[in-house]
């Protein structure tokens, strides 16, 4: 097909962008931060698309702003096209860590952020003071359709599904701990099956569900535990189990980070646990981004780093399972 380059030539290409902010977004004042443009610029680009591809595009529901199905058939086509423009007008030294002032969105759960964020913001503001991060929590079951949606550009956890255009690397295999207070479970390690069981536990679920790979494996040699707290949040259980006689199972990194931080007592479970590996995923439209090929190699570096006490505020990586 050979191309119109009259009509093309009326095409502002910044209309794409704005259009791509806003299925992403879904709404006029975030895709107007998100692009860096005020709002009524924003606005006016909606009516401006809207006219171009003579359909309303974001109609407003009981939820908030929603995509037509003009609008939804749409987005791939041009967010691909976008991503083949980007990719041919950028060149192998166009990132500058010490300069740019980029803003990287990174999905991953709260356990990750805590052992993390605290070294790779150290990292930046000696290298990159410029550069920002957004974070957004993580769901495991969503989270291709987020990458896919721009909605998350660097994904940390753990990845079991996805298409070619995911592409994900491998950074570490975790295994499990438990952590419980010694003095009010009356219970000293290496902690028994019978203790194990006997002992109410905190399980952490991001997916609304009392159950766990713990269940499972116990499920295996005929026994159960009993639930006495199920929390999305990775990062309160240790503060219930400092004053609860309750016992959690966790990643082993961040149970013995919090383990020191609050003189709790760690120990191999009893029961034999799968290992589960944690990765870097993303859409392969920033494959070749030289910001997003250095973002992910100090990730990647900082994950690599063993320092010499859990003080320094990381050592790897937990990550989303149900335990």
């Amino acid at each position: 097909m050979s191309l119109d380059h009259v009509n093309l030539s009326k095409l502002d290409l910044n209309l794409l962008v704005a259009f791509d902010a806003l299925m992403t977004e879904r709404s006029v004042t975030r895709a107007a931060t998100r692009v860096g443009l005020g709002q009524s610029a924003m606005s006016h680009a909606l009516a401006r698309l809207r006219t171009m591809f003579g359909d309303e595009l974001l109609t407003r529901g009981p939820d908030g702003m929603r995509p037509t199905p003009r609008a939804t058939a749409l987005i791939l086509p041009v967010r691909g096209a976008l991503a083949q423009i980007a990719e041919l007008t950028l060149r192998d030294d166009a990132f500058d860590p010490a300069t740019s002032d980029r803003t990287f969105v990174i999905g991953m759960p709260d356990s990750t952020e805590v052992l993390l964020v605290p070294a790779l913001m150290a990292h930046l503001q000696a290298t990159a003071p410029g550069v920002k991060l957004l974070l957004r929590s993580i769901d495991r079951l969503r989270i291709l359709q987020d990458v896919d949606d721009g909605r998350i550009e660097l994904g940390i956890g753990l990845f079991e599904e996805g298409q070619t255009h995911h592409k994900r690397r491998l950074l570490h295999k975790e295994s499990y701990l438990c952590i419980f207070n010694a003095a009010l479970v009356g219970v000293e390690p290496p902690i028994t099956i019978e203790d194990y069981v006997r002992l109410p536990h905190v399980l952490t679920s991001l997916v609304e569900s009392a159950h766990g790979v713990v269940d499972d494996a116990l499920a295996k040699i005929g026994r159960a535990r009993t639930i006495a707290l199920t929390s999305p949040r990775f990062t309160a259980v240790p503060f219930v189990v400092k004053q609860a006689p309750v016992i959690a199972t966790m990643h082993s990194k961040v149970a013995r980070f919090f383990a020191e931080a609050l003189e709790l007592a760690v120990s191999p479970a009893p029961v034999i646990l799968p290992d589960v590996q944690v990765s870097m995923l993303w859409h392969s439209s920033f494959d070749r981004d030289p910001g997003h090929l250095w973002l992910r190699s100090t990730v990647r570096k900082l994950m690599d780093v063993h320092p010499p006490s859990l003080n320094l505020w990381l050592n790897r990586e937990d990550d989303f399972l149900s335990v």
